[in-house]
Protein backbone atom coordinates (compact mmCIF):
# COMPACT_ATOMS: atom_id res chain seq x y z
CA UNK A 1 0.00 0.00 0.00
CA UNK A 2 1.40 3.10 -0.92
CA UNK A 3 1.77 6.49 1.71
CA UNK A 4 -1.28 8.02 -0.58
CA UNK A 5 -3.38 4.91 0.26
CA UNK A 6 -2.65 4.59 3.58
CA UNK A 7 -3.64 8.44 4.66
CA UNK A 8 -6.69 7.87 2.58
CA UNK A 9 -7.68 4.46 4.28
CA UNK A 10 -6.87 6.26 7.95
CA UNK A 11 -8.63 9.01 7.02
CA UNK A 12 -11.72 7.19 6.10
CA UNK A 13 -11.53 4.73 9.01
CA UNK A 14 -11.56 8.31 11.07
CA UNK A 15 -14.81 9.60 9.46
CA UNK A 16 -16.59 5.86 9.96
CA UNK A 17 -15.59 7.32 13.69
CA UNK A 18 -17.35 10.74 13.04
CA UNK A 19 -13.99 11.96 13.43
CA UNK A 20 -13.96 16.09 13.10
CA UNK A 21 -12.09 18.13 10.70
CA UNK A 22 -9.98 15.60 9.05
CA UNK A 23 -7.18 17.13 7.06
CA UNK A 24 -4.15 14.98 5.51
CA UNK A 25 -1.15 17.03 4.98
CA UNK A 26 1.51 16.34 2.75
CA UNK A 27 4.72 16.75 4.70
CA UNK A 28 7.05 15.23 1.73
CA UNK A 29 9.09 18.46 0.78
CA UNK A 30 9.05 19.56 4.10
CA UNK A 31 10.33 16.51 6.76
CA UNK A 32 11.91 12.81 6.20
CA UNK A 33 9.75 11.88 8.97
CA UNK A 34 6.94 11.35 7.07
CA UNK A 35 5.05 11.81 4.22
CA UNK A 36 1.80 12.68 5.07
CA UNK A 37 -0.23 13.47 8.63
CA UNK A 38 -3.63 12.88 8.93
CA UNK A 39 -5.21 15.74 11.73
CA UNK A 40 -8.74 15.10 13.02
CA UNK A 41 -10.43 16.68 16.28
CA UNK A 42 -12.56 14.10 18.51
CA UNK A 43 -14.82 16.42 20.88
CA UNK A 44 -13.86 14.19 24.22
CA UNK A 45 -11.10 12.18 25.21
CA UNK A 46 -13.20 8.98 25.12
CA UNK A 47 -13.94 9.61 21.43
CA UNK A 48 -10.75 10.78 20.76
CA UNK A 49 -9.31 7.41 22.23
CA UNK A 50 -12.06 5.58 20.10
CA UNK A 51 -11.59 7.15 16.72
CA UNK A 52 -7.34 5.63 17.22
CA UNK A 53 -8.63 2.49 18.14
CA UNK A 54 -10.93 2.07 15.16
CA UNK A 55 -8.38 3.32 12.86
CA UNK A 56 -5.50 0.99 14.57
CA UNK A 57 -8.26 -1.71 14.18
CA UNK A 58 -8.66 -1.15 10.58
CA UNK A 59 -5.35 -0.61 9.56
CA UNK A 60 -4.26 -4.22 11.39
CA UNK A 61 -6.75 -5.53 9.12
CA UNK A 62 -4.88 -4.27 6.09
CA UNK A 63 -2.04 -5.46 7.85
CA UNK A 64 -0.28 -2.28 8.86
CA UNK A 65 0.26 -1.42 12.65
CA UNK A 66 1.62 1.47 14.26
CA UNK A 67 4.92 2.03 14.80
CA UNK A 68 4.41 3.67 17.62
CA UNK A 69 1.52 5.07 19.52
CA UNK A 70 1.37 8.07 21.89
CA UNK A 71 -1.46 9.60 24.15
CA UNK A 72 -0.93 12.66 26.07
CA UNK A 73 -3.49 11.91 28.89
CA UNK A 74 -6.16 11.31 26.04
CA UNK A 75 -7.14 14.12 24.74
CA UNK A 76 -4.06 13.54 21.67
CA UNK A 77 -3.42 10.46 20.47
CA UNK A 78 -0.43 9.69 18.03
CA UNK A 79 0.04 6.70 15.90
CA UNK A 80 2.89 6.38 13.71
CA UNK A 81 2.81 4.03 10.63
CA UNK A 82 5.96 4.78 9.62
CA UNK A 83 5.21 7.05 6.14
CA UNK A 84 2.27 8.34 7.45
CA UNK A 85 1.41 9.90 10.81
CA UNK A 86 -2.26 10.02 12.67
CA UNK A 87 -2.86 13.13 15.32
CA UNK A 88 -5.91 12.72 16.77
CA UNK A 89 -6.86 15.78 19.26
CA UNK A 90 -9.43 17.18 21.42
CA UNK A 91 -9.92 20.32 19.61
CA UNK A 92 -8.95 22.70 22.57
CA UNK A 93 -5.54 20.83 21.83
CA UNK A 94 -5.76 21.03 18.10
CA UNK A 95 -6.38 24.98 18.36
CA UNK A 96 -3.63 25.61 20.95
CA UNK A 97 -1.10 23.67 18.31
CA UNK A 98 -1.69 24.54 15.23
CA UNK A 99 -0.10 21.85 13.32
CA UNK A 100 -1.70 22.50 9.87
CA UNK A 101 -0.65 26.04 9.29
CA UNK A 102 2.98 25.09 11.54
CA UNK A 103 3.16 22.45 8.11
CA UNK A 104 1.30 24.53 5.56
CA UNK A 105 3.18 27.21 5.51
CA UNK A 106 6.76 25.74 6.37
CA UNK A 107 8.95 26.36 3.49
CA UNK A 108 9.93 22.59 1.47
CA UNK A 109 13.31 21.68 2.71
CA UNK A 110 15.67 21.66 0.05
CA UNK A 111 17.87 18.82 1.32
CA UNK A 112 15.67 15.99 0.81
CA UNK A 113 15.58 14.08 -2.48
Amino acid sequence: MTSTEKAQQISEAADEMKAERIEILDVRAKTSVADYFVVCSGNSDRHVQSIADKVSEHMSKLRSKPVREDSHSHSWVLQDYGDVVLHVMREEQRQFFDLETLWKTMQPNSDLP
